[in-house]
């Protein structure tokens, strides 16, 4: 599945965004590596710190399936990926994020760059 085919994805997702108080919907669309594809929505909360982002309710979405990090290819997301969210892109080891910039093209990177010299939890 290419980039703007996933983006199409995550558009279609963004329509069943709750954004009440922003108004700003984000839609994300996860493509797992057997095929499988999972799509998610941002979900505000008048607390602001208890909403949900795109990503992170997608990879959720996945997480409750049974996938674990190293099972999601590639993710798709309707606006560029929050800090929190770009750790998580990087625990569950994306190959590819693309992303919709303000101006509308298309951004295309690895986890990795998107947050370099990132947290890990050390070896067991």
């Amino acid at each position: 599945m290419t980039g703007e085919e996933l983006l199409a994805r995550a558009d279609e997702s963004a329509l069943n965004a709750y954004a009440p108080y922003s108004e700003y919907h984000v839609g994300a669309a996860v493509l797992t590596r057997d095929g499988r594809l999972f799509a998610g929505a941002n979900v505000e909360n008048a607390a602001y710190p208890l909403g949900i982002c795109a990503e992170r309710s997608a990879i959720a979405k996945a997480a409750s399936e049974g996938l674990r990090p190293g099972d999601l290819q590639a993710i798709a997301i309707t606006a560029s990926p929050c800090g929190g969210c770009r750790q998580w892109l990087h625990e569950w080891r994306f190959d590819r994020v693309w992303f919709r910039r303000a101006d509308g093209s298309v951004a295309e990177y690895t986890a990795d760059d998107l947050l370099p010299d990132t947290w890990d939890l050390p070896e067991r």
